[in-house]
């Protein structure tokens, strides 16, 4: 039986830690009335922080538009971006990526993250629909200094202390990362965690390094804009 209702099965799964058992893929409508086939292959995902405020992602799943469950409890590292030290730079990069690939764009996301200056674990999910998507196989209006097409085939995800996360899609150096509009974001902590309540650091102990916590003296929380 196909299923059609993504974000609803997407909190579902979110909720039970499931993947899907029936032989179709789970697709929404609007995921499945395009052809959604990437011209590079597969896309990345990243992580990055406040150069001084680090976290650190621990556990990812995505829902592509073909309805196919990714679950990746192996991740590249969470990069401190040297450039956003009081609030986010215009430029945001991620570092290598070696296992944050898909080959559809997604649907649907949920990450688990724990912020070493909030001494807080956090869960956040999004969903994103056919703006991302056609942002995702269309080429940039510019091209890379030797000729080639500019794709945005990376997206990367800001952690920032109290549980704020912004998204982005890198260009080409020089040249301002655009902002990433999903239909809906939500972040959860404490309680309210559901399958990032096995990720909760034990005694809420989190190791704060010496720099981060120079950095803070003196100033106030969040130490920095992040919106």
């Amino acid at each position: 039986m196909k299923r059609h209702n993504a974000m609803a099965l997407a909190l579902l799964l979110a909720l039970t830690g499931c993947s899907p058992q029936k032989p179709q893929p789970l697709q929404s409508k609007q995921a499945a009335s395009g052809d959604w086939t990437l011209p590079y292959g597969e896309w990345s995902f990243s992580f990055i922080t406040p150069y001084k405020l680090p976290a650190k992602a621990l556990h990812v799943r995505v829902i592509d538009t073909d309805g196919y469950l990714y679950t990746f409890n192996t991740l590249d590292s969470t990069d401190r971006d040297p450039d956003s030290v009081n609030k986010w730079s215009d430029v945001t990069f991620g570092g290598s990526v070696n296992f944050n690939k898909v080959k559809k764009p997604p649907q649907y996301i949920v990450f688990c993250w724990e912020s070493y200056i909030d001494q807080q674990t956090y869960e956040t999910s999004v969903v994103f629909g056919p703006e991302t998507w056609l942002r995702m196989k269309t080429p940039a209006d510019h091209i890379w200094s030797n000729g080639d097409l500019v794709w945005y085939n990376n997206m990367t995800f800001g952690l920032s202390p109290g549980g704020k996360v912004n998204i982005w899609f890198p260009d080409v150096a020089g040249r301002s990362s655009l902002p990433v509009k999903p239909l809906k974001i939500r972040t959860r902590a404490g309680k309210d965690l559901t399958l990032c309540k096995n990720y909760v650091v034990p005694g809420g102990t989190f190791n704060v390094i010496p720099s981060t916590q120079d950095f803070i003296k003196g100033k106030t929380y969040p130490y920095g804009n992040w919106e």
